[in-house]
């Protein structure tokens, strides 16, 4: 893969490629693995790009179908909650970290459509934006959401989310 293309297609988009791999993973050699696997798919793919969507959506579409289906051949998947590297951090660090970590493993607990509904969400993205990404009707997202918010809840045990 050439270090422009990386630098210019990639790269940019590596916080919503992070997250999306994190979300389907348990582990740290899982995340990499994955993450590896997104990149590479995405330049294999570059040439299938064709316009109809923002790159930024079709980056998002190929990270998770890769995801997807990796998880699936990956069934034995084992919790590992500490996806971070050791490095000394202040306590609030650790503390906000923590809890990303735990919304983290909250995410795995729900479906992989509501993960990736969720992941969308959490990157801002308008209901149609998701819709089309997930191939259903935008209508229907807003309640996906409110439902998932509500098992976030309860999996987290927090009262609002």
């Amino acid at each position: 893969m050439g270090s422009d293309f990386y630098t210019m297609s990639i790269l940019p988009y590596a916080a919503i490629i992070v997250k999306i791999c994190r979300a389907y993973t348990n582990t740290q050699a899982d995340f990499e693995d994955y993450y590896q696997e997104v990149c590479l798919q995405i330049w294999r793919s570059k040439d299938n790009f064709n316009g109809d969507a923002q790159w930024s959506t079709w980056v998002f579409k190929l990270s998770l179908n890769v995801c997807l289906t990796y998880l699936k051949k990956n069934k034995n998947n084992t919790f590992v909650s500490d996806l971070l590297p050791d490095v000394a951090i202040a306590d609030s660090q650790i503390s906000a970290e923590h809890d990303i970590e735990q919304l983290y493993a909250g995410i795995r607990q729900l479906s992989e459509v509501d993960r990736a509904i969720i992941l969308l969400y959490l990157e801002e993205k308008t209901y149609v934006e998701i819709s089309e990404i997930i191939g259903t009707n935008p209508n229907n997202i807003g309640v996906r959401i409110t439902r998932i918010k509500i098992r976030l809840n309860k999996l987290l045990n927090i009262e609002d989310l």
